[in-house]
């Protein structure tokens, strides 16, 4: 229920509005006096404060002033008597969302005090959802403690409070939104908008009327006028992924806007000029697109200010048991299971994948695990058949030891199963469901490896 305070030094409009609001579905609270009004919004969480203009001691552009010292955001309703419409127009200008002429039609009242709650109310939940964003993106939440990771928190760290432009590298699913986000809400642009754009995702014509909007009738379909993502994201970052798919065309109108931070809009004429701060990703080698003549050398060092490499997973294996238990825990939450671990052999077999879909495929692999699991500990049964794959293991082979195609495919097929016995815990019914065969079969390349 939401509160409301009502300020008059006329008692009896204070009982008639109390009641009102409280029959129209609203806590009201009543202060004679500005300074009665004061200690309650000091002590009090509320909604809105509809207030008398004209009161003994402190009036209330006074008491307007005086509570948009304490809570800028809370609205303010003015109530004035005849003959002080000026006053309710100075009013406006220090902040205040409305004002009311006594005497009013109680419709009236509540159409302006609806609004009013209604308005802080999405003011309120904009600002819950952005401390949110704000504590999921800082840089300690970033799951990992490895070298390599470690030196890019050193990077995006040191550059987070900058303008830099970004360029973030890194093969698909390392994460390089999520760095990009992490730059952008430990800015200070973090309560301006974050706007990202899949530049593989679309056309060359889309691509430009996305990124820099058009104008009615700019070509067929163009129904009305449409803001771009640079409009959108004013003040703000821009995030533009998959750079390095970037038609050549759209390339050259980039490279100007970044040098001058204005353009037209598809099909006008107007500049229009912005703030962005511009972070880009690709995983590409834009150097070597560079050099293939596939992507403008200049427009490469204008994103290249600041580079950001990400490492792929199986270059930081460290960090698979922290990120695999992350991923076990967030989906618990959110399937409402309860607490669940990770099998001893799983979290070995986990460790030894390359994970060529990297954190995106560990993710996804624990995701469903949690999702299919049926008890409190995620196996290897749980894991998808996908990647119970040898194909992306390393095996080390003394080839010195062996001369001829029957050795060399007999050390493979001994290495193979003294891996999918390590993975499996020594359990030889997972082992043989690692490798696709039946128990019996195993049992019988065991004899013949000498493997106990």
């Amino acid at each position: 229920m939401e509160t409301i305070l009502v300020v008059d030094d006329e008692k009896n409009y204070l009982v008639v509005l109390s009641a009102f609001l409280s029959e129209e579905g609203y806590e009201a609270l009543t202060a004679d006096n500005a300074q009665r009004a004061l200690e309650i919004v000091e002590s009090t969480d509320l909604d809105l404060v509809l207030t008398d203009m004209k009161m003994p001691s402190m009036n209330g552009i006074e008491l307007l002033q005086r509570i948009k010292g304490k809570a800028p955001d809370l609205p303010v309703i003015m109530m004035t008597a005849y003959g002080t419409v000026e006053k309710a127009v100075e009013a406006m200008q220090l902040g205040a969302f409305n004002f009311i002429q006594k005497p009013f039609q109680n419709e009236t009242l509540k159409q302006i005090v609806d609004k009013g709650v209604r308005t802080y109310s999405v003011l309120k939940e904009n600002r819950r959802l952005v401390r949110a964003l704000e504590n999921r993106y800082r840089f300690d939440n970033i799951v990992g403690k490895s070298k390599p990771l470690q030196a890019v928190f050193d990077i995006i760290q040191k550059v987070a409070h900058t303008k830099a432009t970004v360029l973030v590298s890194g093969e698909s699913g390392t994460g390089k939104e999520l760095i990009a986000k992490a730059i952008h809400f430990n800015s200070p642009r973090r309560n301006k908008p974050f706007v990202a754009v899949s530049c593989a995702a679309l056309t060359e014509t889309l691509l430009e009327s996305e990124l820099f909007g058009h104008e009615k009738g700019a070509f067929t379909g163009a129904i009305a006028m449409k803001k771009g993502r640079f409009e959108l994201a004013d003040g703000g970052t821009l995030f533009l992924d998959e750079i390095g798919e970037v038609p050549a065309p759209v390339q050259v109108k980039l490279l100007r806007v970044l040098g001058e931070m204005s353009f037209e809009r598809v099909g006008g004429t107007r500049q229009i000029a912005v703030d962005v701060r511009l972070i880009t990703a690709t995983n590409k080698d834009l150097k070597a697109e560079v050099e293939q003549k596939r992507f403008r050398d200049d427009l490469y060092f204008r994103l290249n200010v600041v580079h950001v490499k990400l490492p792929p997973l199986r270059e930081r294996s460290e960090d698979i048991p922290l990120l695999a238990a992350y991923f076990v825990n967030k989906y618990t939450r959110e399937a409402d299971h309860g607490e669940m671990t990770i099998s001893p052999e799983t979290m070995r077999f986990l460790c030894n994948h390359r994970w060529p879909g990297n954190v995106r495929e560990l993710e996804h692999a624990m995701e469903r695990a949690v999702l299919l699991s049926q008890g409190s500990e995620i196996t290897l049964d749980d894991l998808p058949k996908e990647l119970m794959s040898f194909a992306d293991l390393e095996m080390p082979i003394d080839w010195q030891t062996v001369s001829s195609l029957p050795e060399t495919l007999n050390a493979i097929e001994k290495r193979l199963i003294e891996k999918a016995l390590a993975l499996s815990n020594n359990v030889q019914s997972r082992a043989a469901s690692l490798l696709g065969i039946p128990r019996a079969n195993l049992q019988y390349r065991l004899k013949k490896h000498n493997i106990v």
